[in-house]
């Protein structure tokens, strides 16, 4: 017989279904407790806010995909290559995001789907919460990318790797159009991680590209 869960994972399971569906603003409490089916004295006592619960949920992705992507870039600084390029620094976020299966099947896709909420919401609290948490995780990567393209300015960087993070965050959450648009005219029958792996060198090229002059 499952094990019933406890009112706390049924109230994150709740919120993490209705967030990444609806967003985090479109989503009320009551519409949690009422999926959980739970009171909301419940959502008070185990979380005390709202903003605490987002935080919550994505700390069940983030939990495993810092230490993932940590492990990646050690392995990226230790592998003993010459340079260091843009293409490679992107690579150690696709490991991460498919060890996101071990919170749920889909938990890939989930992921992006909040991370993209959490940036078109302007949920500021959650960049506060990440850095506390894995602040010198994402210091490594930026510093990597700085490595990797020595003649571009870091603020150049800092608006070319969110507006990559957009793209990902499309190609994920338009991903399945995507691919039977691509199998109805050219016959190309495409995995979701595939498509990420087509997105990168893009990506890259878009990060390296060499600055415009003013």
């Amino acid at each position: 017989m499952a094990k019933a869960l406890r009112t706390k994972d049924k109230i994150i399971i709740a919120a993490e279904k209705l967030f990444s569906e609806h967003g985090f603003e479109q989503t009320s409490l009551r519409q949690i407790t009422s999926e959980a089916e739970v009171n909301l004295a419940s959502v008070n006592y185990h979380f005390g806010s709202k903003k605490a619960l987002i935080q919550a949920v994505m700390a069940r992705y983030q939990s495993v995909f810092m230490p993932a992507l940590a492990e990646q870039l050690h392995q990226l600084q230790n592998s003993g290559a010459a340079q260091v390029r843009t293409e490679d620094v992107l690579a150690c976020v696709m490991p991460p995001l498919i060890a996101l299966r071990q919170v749920r099947a889909d938990g890939p896709v989930i992921y992006l789907r909040l991370l993209g909420y959490a940036y078109s919401e302007i949920q500021g609290h959650l960049r506060k919460f990440t850095m506390a948490n894995y602040g010198e995780i994402m210091h490594e990567f930026f510093q990597m990318i700085q490595q990797a393209n020595p003649s571009v300015c870091p603020n150049t960087l800092f608006w070319r790797l969110h507006f990559s993070l957009g793209a990902m965050l499309f190609a994920q959450t338009s991903g399945q159009a995507l691919r039977e648009i691509a199998a109805a005219d050219f016959g190309e029958e495409t995995q979701a991680e595939e498509s990420l792996l087509k997105l990168l060198p893009f990506v890259a090229a878009g990060i390296s590209a060499a600055e415009l002059e003013a």
